[in-house]
């Protein structure tokens, strides 16, 4: 089979396309035939920034071909989604049990990653907000495969206002179509009126201006990967919170949580309230494309890499 990986950290360069074996299922693994694999933000910087390599994990979606011991809730020709902790930029992959969930009738593999991962962190993200009915909110990369998501969720759960944040302002209308009501870049002297609440994918630097967006009183949900720190006066003075989010904690400790929010996704999608979009398919071969594409942000959705 075909399998993504690399020999040391950098760039989109460094990954390359090899010849593996197909692994084989161990107790309580499912094999699955790859069809769509999501590429993420935290996964690109993995590869930049990992002083040694590691195994391409993240989401993926296909077809189980086998299972292992002890695995009675699958079986050959079920189509699952899941994270993938090994290898899983590859035509087979190894998915554990625990986390794979099935994909309803109607939805295709595409749909499955571009869905499932990253709508189960935009709406952990909302939830760790414990947003009220009339709320006002910003969610920052707002057109990212997860910001496009929290967008839509935002409204469905009922926010009166919703602010999207952009890298670049030609991102706006997309991020309007998807129900914002104002969309900011993020180099704009001001964002606007304060909110009851942010969310935050961006992290570093942007947290002064994400911060100075959040109402008195309010509340800044920070789920990144890009780090930063904030000024305990900034907190202090106008009487507001930052929340730290992290997806893999719920899945590991809230496992009813987890598949709660899973089928809420789910029940989204079929009845039209959630809208998945898909930036792009590459092949596996332009892997490296499909990460410079995360890496300047010129992404509208998803990026999705189909084996």
């Amino acid at each position: 089979m075909r399998r993504v990986q690399y020999e040391h950290s950098g760039g989109p360069e460094v990954l390359e396309v090899v010849s593996a074996d197909v692994p084989t299922p161990g107790p309580g693994e499912l094999l699955v035939r790859v069809e769509a694999i999501g590429v993420t933000l935290p996964g690109v910087r993995k590869v930049r920034e990992q002083r040694e390599p590691i195994p391409l994990g993240g989401e993926i979606a296909g077809e189980v071909v086998a299972v292992g011991e002890g695995v009675d809730s699958y079986a050959p020709g079920y189509r699952v989604t899941g994270v993938v902790l090994g290898h899983g930029y590859a035509e087979y992959a190894l998915l554990s049990v625990a986390m794979a969930s099935p994909i309803p009738d109607g939805a295709s593999a595409v749909d499955a990653v571009a869905l499932v991962r990253s709508g189960l962190v935009a709406l952990g993200a909302l939830d760790a907000a414990t947003p009220v009915e009339g709320e006002s909110t910003l969610i920052t990369a707002a057109a990212s495969g997860v910001g496009h998501l929290a967008v839509q969720l935002a409204r469905v759960r009922g926010a009166a206002r919703v602010v999207g944040a952009v890298s670049d302002p030609a991102k706006a209308d997309f991020v309007r179509e998807l129900g914002a009501d104002e969309v900011v870049a993020y180099d704009d002297t001001s964002w606007g009126s304060p909110v009851d609440y942010v969310l935050d994918a961006v992290g570093g630097e942007l947290l002064t201006p994400a911060l100075a967006a959040v109402a008195p009183g309010g509340r800044l949900v920070a789920y990144s990967s890009g780090g930063g720190a904030v000024q305990a006066y900034d907190l202090l003075s106008g009487a507001k919170s930052v929340i730290g989010f992290q997806i893999a904690r719920i899945a590991r400790e809230q496992p009813d949580v987890y598949e709660h929010w899973r089928q809420e996704l789910w029940q989204y999608f079929a009845s039209g309230l959630l809208r998945p979009v898909v930036h792009a398919e590459f092949a596996l071969e332009d892997v490296a494309t499909a990460h410079t594409v995360i890496e300047k942000r010129t992404n509208l959705g998803k990026v999705v890499l189909i084996p």
